[in-house]
């Protein structure tokens, strides 16, 4: 299906050909304050044709709101998002039509549906993701402004090339937080193809000039992408890889046990990307290896003082963090950290060996633009889904506990974005579901 999420519904559209594509978000709470700004970045971060790594297809990429908005505020309505697709081609797939590419997904759909889109991969391009990555972006920023809530991905490995998790930034307690989206947009996707015995980042000291030093750092990628582009591109191949992803700021008890645990309906979000091979959360599969007294995280008293927007942290941490934020499926408050395997892109240039729909034996090269490895750009569909996850576990978890007040406001005024939640004796009943402090105080 289409929709994912039970309160905060997301329901994404269109083909890789197609006019456009985008997504229908159902749940949103009312009175965000949202425009295109705010889930415009996320999808410059997907775009295609920014590296000589991605296919060279020339999309803006930019995000239309048709709905569900009025002065910059939600309305509490289906918010209608729409991406027009601009650089089609779809005259590149005239000569595979009736060729199934060996490990796409052309010849399942076809047996599924009985028809299949005659251009591209359809529903199972990866233009599809752009309806998440904008409803994403929308469910972060309710995220960020309720509970402080930071989700941030990179690439952990190409190829047989791996970053070492000895080098990734660790926080309170030796928690793995990883890098802020800030730093890996500036240090690069693909830091991990540096060898740090050669690789020199250009810092303060040598190049004065904010813009200079970026240019030099990024002429640095650039040097590693060549190394990487004569092993693959040059031979019309593709590589896969794994990413990482780490959300701090996540709030304790969000999962609903026993099948819908936080880290199932992750991996459930993940598992749903197109080229996702494999999921794990916390230690994963290396947990295996490790003996019960090594691998549980004990309890520590937690620092004094809450997140931004959070009712209050738990009165225990925990010390390290191989479960990876959850426990019994249920969020702890420590960061919650999973990897995705990513396999290589199937619509290759080089000759492969396989079969017309009649069953005739052929040789296959694919003609269209295509990325030979989609790792650069995997990290901001990662993002969106994780937010999608934890926006509906939030949104659930805040049903449970209910309240005396279930109403956003009294009714005796509209919304005003100029004073938001009106005079101190309105406060306590306007705005309780947006995290208005004289609401936040009144249910303590």
């Amino acid at each position: 299906m289409s929709t994912f999420g039970q309160v905060f519904r997301v329901t994404t559209f269109g083909e890789s050909h197609c006019k456009g594509v985008g997504a229908i978000v159902d749940g949103c709470p009312p009175c965000l304050a949202l425009t295109e700004a705010d889930i415009q970045p996320q999808l410059t971060r997907r775009r295609p044709g920014q590296s000589r790594l991605t296919t060279p297809r020339a999309e803006k990429d930019l995000v239309q709101i048709l709905s569900g908005t009025e002065h910059g505020h939600t309305l509490g309505t289906p918010i209608g998002l729409f991406v027009p697709n601009e650089d089609q081609r779809p005259g590149d797939y005239k000569e595979m039509s009736d060729i199934p590419r060996p490990g796409h997904a052309d010849f399942t759909y076809l047996i599924k549906y009985g028809n299949k889109a005659s251009s591209g991969g359809g529903r199972s391009s990866a233009r599809e993701t752009i309806g998440r990555v904008a409803a994403g972006a929308i469910a972060e920023k309710w995220l960020r402004g309720t509970y402080g809530t930071e989700i941030s991905c990179w690439v952990s490995s190409i190829g047989d090339v791996s970053l070492p998790e000895s080098a990734v930034p660790r926080g309170e307690g030796g928690c793995l937080v990883g890098w802020t989206r800030a730093q890996v947009d500036e240090y690069g996707t693909l830091r991990m193809l540096r060898d740090p015995a050669t690789f020199h980042r250009v810092g303060e000291a040598e190049v004065a000039d904010a813009d200079e030093r970026r240019k030099a750092n990024i002429d640095a990628e650039v040097a590693a992408e060549d190394a990487f582009l004569k092993l693959v591109k040059v031979e019309k191949d593709s590589i896969g890889g794994a990413v990482a992803c780490v959300c701090t700021g996540v709030p304790a008890a969000l999962g609903e046990p026993v099948f819908d645990r936080l880290e199932a309906k992750m991996a459930h979000a993940m598992m749903s990307l197109p080229a996702t091979k494999g999921f794990e959360i916390g230690s994963g599969f290396g947990g295996t290896v490790m003996r019960g007294s090594t691998h549980n995280d004990p309890f520590v008293a937690n620092p004094v003082g809450g997140r931004p927007g959070d009712s209050g942290r738990p009165a225990l941490g925990v010390s390290s963090n191989y479960a990876g934020g959850t426990l019994g499926g249920i969020s702890s408050g420590a960061p919650v950290y999973f990897k995705i395997a990513v396999k290589s892109v199937s619509t290759i240039g080089q000759a492969q060996q396989t079969s017309r729909l009649t069953g005739e034996a052929i040789t296959l090269e694919a003609k269209g633009r295509h990325d030979p490895c989609v790792l650069p750009r995997t990290p901001p569909l990662v993002e969106g889904m994780a937010a999608l996850v934890l926006i509906d576990a939030a949104l659930l978890q805040r049903t449970r506990l209910g309240g005396a007040c279930t109403t956003v406001c009294d009714g005796t005024r509209n919304f005003d974005p100029a004073n938001p939640w009106g005079d101190a004796a309105n406060g306590a009943a306007n705005g309780a579901a947006n995290g208005a402090p004289a609401a936040k105080k009144a249910r303590k």
